[in-house]
């Protein structure tokens, strides 16, 4: 299924900063495949895979992100939320849509008209995804970060999403990313709603959003309106260089050393890419799960992680 008129993503592409957070507009919200239909069938699809992940209402922003769905359990399957999500109490993540060959379209519907935009500051894109999230009236996103950059696409109802820098570490230092990078943890980024203070603050309606760099630590909560949106990620060369020093930086403290800051010493990064490089070549830290396999492998899709 298409769309009379081609949907596209809109920033301020002319001072586009990849490392910067900054608000977009895009003209997906009526696109067939983002409609309730479409979704249900979609999330029929994902029966009996890791493509989907939901939790029940009562999710804080200070649970623990990979716990949600055990700690609040859905009542009910993610197909039947998704049919009543106004009613489901419920919050619903079709994941890695790109695996799906009429979603893989939509992916790349996204990302074409926008390439050579993000290509000019920011080279190397490869392993592009999408994720469709469906919420219920008042739930809560929890506090966390993404292996990817993110364009977050409003396309029904409200929420407020909260994003801080990527380099802000009062909010999470670099440990914690080392952490993500290295071992997909996340124990370490703790929530404090003193946060809620240092945090860029977006109040999200169809055809609005933002976009986060790689590792913006985010919040989000809907109103009282129920919310579907869907979330464009990608990763870069330099993502990939900045995974790898933090892989490295893992792999140190773990011998008991101590690296500098992350970007405050140009040597000691170039030598950490370089040293983690070989290492996830030969399958060592960094080359293997639960490390994101686009350390290892620059593909022009996500896998299944």
């Amino acid at each position: 299924m298409t769309t009379s008129v081609a949907p596209s993503i809109t920033m301020a592409w002319e001072s586009f900063d990849p490392m910067r957070v900054t608000p977009l507009t895009h003209t997906f919200t009526e696109h067939p495949l983002l409609q309730r239909e479409a979704l249900v069938e979609l999330g029929k699809r994902c029966r009996g895979t890791n493509r989907w992940y939901s939790f029940a209402s009562g999710v804080e922003p200070g649970t623990d992100f990979d716990e949600a769905a055990a700690l609040y359990p859905s009542r009910q399957s993610a197909v039947a939320s998704l049919s009543a999500i106004e009613d489901a109490k419920a919050w619903v993540l079709l994941r890695h849509i790109q695996a799906d060959p009429t979603y893989r379209t939509l992916v790349d519907e996204a990302f074409e008209p926008i390439l050579d935009q993000i290509e000019r500051v920011d080279p190397g894109v490869y392993y592009r995804a999408g994720w469709i999230f469906s919420a219920s009236p008042n739930t809560c996103t929890p506090f966390h970060i993404d292996r990817s950059h993110v364009l977050l696409c409003q396309v029904s109802g409200t929420k407020t999403v909260y994003v801080w820098d990527p380099t802000d570490r009062e909010t999470l230092d670099d440990r914690v990313r080392d952490d993500f990078h290295a071992r997909h943890d996340l124990s370490r980024a703790k929530w404090q709603e003193a946060f809620r203070e240092r945090a860029h603050v977006f109040h999200l309606k169809p055809g609005t959003g933002v976009y986060m760099p790689l590792t913006s630590p985010h919040m989000v909560e809907t109103s009282t309106d129920a919310s579907r949106t869907i979330s464009f990620t990608y990763n870069t060369a330099a993502t990939r260089r900045m995974g790898r020093i933090h892989v490295l930086r893992d792999a140190l403290r773990r011998m008991g050393l101590r690296a500098p800051p992350v970007g405050s010493h140009i040597v000691f990064d170039s030598a950490a890419w370089a040293a983690s490089s070989a290492l996830i070549a030969l399958g060592g830290p960094g080359g293997h799960p639960p490390a994101c396999p686009s350390l290892r492998r620059a593909l022009r899709y996500a896998v299944d992680d």
